[in-house]
């Protein structure tokens, strides 16, 4: 009876800890940080119990991004963030709006948001209902990592983006571009004119990141990039739906799906990672390699206490890693000729200088800091269509930003796309493209804020690798053909975790003369 007694009393403990834990999420701790804000004068829109503001930013965006848009035009935070643009006039550049129970305060103010990425890195972070909705994508890899795991995991995968091994990469994306670009030539020769870019920059952008960071061809890893743009596709569903404790367990068809995409993710990853450890056993290899993968399994072995949990660390940094490595890349390249297309001047201006820095020859890396017209394409590109839309840190612990008290809790969306496209940092021409703004260095010293890899620590690890990548690629790409916006295109700029164009982007290409 005693024994039963203390069960019971133990079982009693964990259910009143459950319950007030419970309680205190889905109530006290938001109506604590709502008083707090409203004292500072931060108000938003009236949530709705438990879902907050969710449907009607489901809601606004399914409008929105239902409509289709008559022209190209590059006006598109109505478009893309039509719950900002709505509240923004309502309740001014601060406000509140809440995604289940998580609240979340819009800041633009681009002082505070340097104040935020610097001075707060280590104090704010990806919150858990972020983790949660990626979790199956890329589970806790370097992206959703927060406080020493962060720290230990950007001291890991640094060296694979500096020095002489971001340069020892050049030469793959020669060889991957070349390969692209004469498939392109023998499709042109056999009649086809028109072309779906964003396919080939794509699967370009898949074979490099595969041959440097992973030593494996595009062929041998393509299973893993076609199911990983799956389970992007179903994580960016969650994101416009509740989320809620445990709710990963229902044994609902979206749950099985993604699980069921996870696991065959892993398993064809377990095969790369296990083919590299048997070179390393059977005495074929010394090292499990200097690239990515390498560097991972050598922290592995070095730590052997935690074997288990780095295995599951070096699948999600893989993951990470396959996504981030090409999908932003294969973004930037694909919106920038979209442009490029439709501003055959700029073409003809990029053509030129390519001509005088190369002169007819393969882009090399010393050539690379000398395409400045390019540099100021690619800048242009990324401020029009970043990759992601919105930059977001809860912070850990209560911290004073300018003039706020930021109690803990609260999540800070930073709207990089509505920075981006604001005329009161970029002039009346901000939604037009016009490279000619990143002439001037004093550009970033005229408080014109241009974050498209974030900004701070915590700012994008391959931010290099991406330029450098991007600038091989779009040289040789122009220096061998010109183009032109196909009459097919329709422009249309959707979210799916980061910014596509809903039906491709449709281009002519014509050969150039030797």
């Amino acid at each position: 009876m005693e024994v039963i007694s203390i069960l019971i009393s133990i079982l009693v403990s964990i259910l009143a800890k459950v319950v007030y834990d419970t309680i205190s999420c889905y109530f006290i701790t938001p109506r604590r940080i709502m008083k707090i804000m409203e004292k500072q004068g931060v108000r938003g829109p009236k949530p709705r119990p438990l879902t907050g503001n969710l449907l009607d930013v489901t809601s606004l965006l399914s409008l929105s991004t239902s409509k289709h848009m008559d022209h190209i035009h590059h006006d598109i935070v109505h478009r893309l963030l039509p719950h900002y643009v709505l509240w923004s006039k309502q309740f001014g550049k601060r406000f509140i709006y809440w995604h289940g129970i998580e609240p979340r305060m819009c800041l633009t103010e681009t002082e505070l948001i340097k104040e935020l990425l610097t001075k707060y890195s280590t104090k704010a972070g990806k919150s858990w209902l972020q983790q949660q909705g990626s979790k199956h994508f890329i589970g806790r890899g370097l992206l959703m990592a927060n406080g020493d795991n962060w720290y230990h995991q950007r001291h890991i995968v640094a060296p694979a983006f500096m020095g002489d091994k971001l340069k020892s990469f050049a030469g793959h994306m020669v060889e991957c571009t070349k390969t692209m670009l004469e498939s392109l030539e023998k499709a042109v020769e056999s009649g086809q004119s028109e072309f779906e870019i964003s396919e080939y920059m794509t699967r370009l952008t898949a074979d490099i990141i595969s041959r440097t960071e992973f030593d494996s061809s595009y062929e041998k890893g393509h299973q893993i990039f076609h199911l990983l743009t799956l389970l992007q596709s179903l994580c960016a569903q969650s994101t416009r739906h509740l989320c809620l404790p445990g709710s990963r367990f229902f044994p609902s068809k979206y749950n099985r799906e993604i699980k069921s995409l996870k696991m065959e993710v892993e398993r064809l990853l377990m095969e790369i990672i296990q083919s590299r450890k048997d070179c390393v056993e059977i005495g074929r290899s010394s090292s499990y390699g200097n690239d990515l993968l390498g560097m991972l399994l050598n922290e592995m072995h070095n730590n052997n206490s935690k074997q288990t949990l780095n295995l599951q660390l070096i699948m999600d940094e893989c993951k990470t890693f396959f996504f981030a490595g090409h999908e932003t890349t294969a973004l930037l390249l694909t919106w920038t000729i979209m442009l490029l297309a439709t501003n055959p001047t700029w073409q003809h201006k990029l053509r030129d200088e390519l001509n005088q820095v190369c002169c007819s020859l393969t882009p090399s890396l010393h050539h690379l800091p000398k395409l400045t017209l390019l540099t100021m394409v690619i800048n242009e590109s990324l401020r029009l269509y970043p990759p992601a839309t919105l930059l977001p840190r809860m912070a850990f612990e209560d911290i004073k930003l300018g003039d706020l008290l930021i109690p803990k809790g609260l999540s800070i969306w930073i709207p990089v796309i509505a920075i981006h496209h604001s005329e009161e940092l970029w002039g009346k021409d901000a939604n037009e493209f016009n490279p000619e703004r990143f002439a001037s260095k004093t550009t970033f010293a005229q408080g014109r804020h241009f974050m498209p890899f974030a900004a701070g620590p915590r700012n994008c690890v391959g931010q290099t690798f991406a330029m450098m990548e991007a600038k091989i690629i779009l040289a040789m790409l122009i220096s061998r053909f010109s183009f032109n916006i196909s009459d097919n295109y329709r422009h249309a700029p959707i979210v799916v975790l980061t910014i596509k164009p809903k039906y491709g982007v449709q281009v002519y290409l014509t050969p150039l003369n030797p």
